[in-house]
């Protein structure tokens, strides 16, 4: 019969008759699985140890400095500006394009105390006059100012409305105040009712051009009489305004009309 050394037929032949309680025949019983697994955990220990090398290389060195290559372009700051100093004086003016000449007025006095010498007439010629000599700059800028650089008055217009009792000249219809209660009388339809006796009082508002506005009825005696006062000065042609201080005003006129129905 063949044995197999790595199973256990070999050690039941060997203990057999003998005694099996004896420490020996355990340890030998359990040889094979001790063998193999001390293989495997050597095996995986010689692995580690070879491959601690590699993995030193693989774990990155912290005390290594890391660079890094950044390129520095120059920006050149415009210059900073300085405060300006309020108590320096303004510059002075440019150049002007024709030279200029002081202007020395004439006074009487002895030939000795004479200052400043005055300039002669040739000397005016093509030279402006100002209050100090300036040498001018041919290449200079010619400008002219603006004519006219005040602020233009305005004026407001006058929208009072004055009362006809004290003002210069009254408003007029037309012809007359006359030509007027006849246009009334001509216009005016009376309600179609017996013995309507009363008046009608309105009042309305003669403006700058003529016309007339702001119609109003005081006080009437019913049946529609101070509507139709209103109908017919609304027709009214354009009266001629009045005046105030020779300019053209708004002005308020009263009108009472007076209805008589017959009986």
């Amino acid at each position: 019969m063949k044995l197999d050394l790595l199973k256990n037929q070999w050690l039941e032949i060997v203990f057999e008759g003998r005694n099996k309680s004896y420490g020996a025949y355990d340890l030998r019983k359990s040889i094979t699985k001790n063998t193999v697994r001390a293989f495997i955990i050597g095996t995986i220990l010689f692995g580690l140890l070879v491959s601690i090398p590699t993995i030193m290389r693989l774990i990155p060195d912290a005390s290594e400095e890391t660079t890094i290559d950044t390129k520095i372009t120059t920006v050149k700051l415009p210059p900073k500006e300085k405060p300006k100093d309020p108590n320096l004086p303004p510059p002075p003016p440019p150049a002007p394009k024709v030279d200029q000449v002081k202007f020395v007025k004439p006074v009487v006095a002895k030939a000795d105390e004479v200052v400043e010498e005055i300039v002669v007439i040739k000397e005016l010629k093509d030279k402006n006059i100002g209050k100090e000599t300036i040498k001018g700059d041919p290449d200079a800028e010619l400008t002219i100012e603006p004519v006219g650089t005040g602020v233009a008055a305005v004026v407001e217009e006058d929208n009072t409305i004055y009362n006809t009792a004290g003002i210069e000249v009254k408003p007029d219809f037309p012809g007359g105040i006359d030509k007027f209660l006849a246009f009334v009388g001509k216009n005016y339809q009376a309600p179609d009712e017996e013995g309507l006796k009363g008046k009608v009082y309105v009042t309305f508002v003669v403006e700058k051009d003529g016309s007339l506005t702001d119609i109003k009825v005081l006080r009437d005696i019913g049946y529609g009489t101070g509507k139709e006062a209103v109908r017919v000065l609304n027709k009214s042609p354009r009266w001629t305004p009045g005046e105030q201080n020779g300019k053209k005003v708004r002005c308020t006129f009263s009108l009472p009309i007076s209805i008589q129905t017959a009986e």
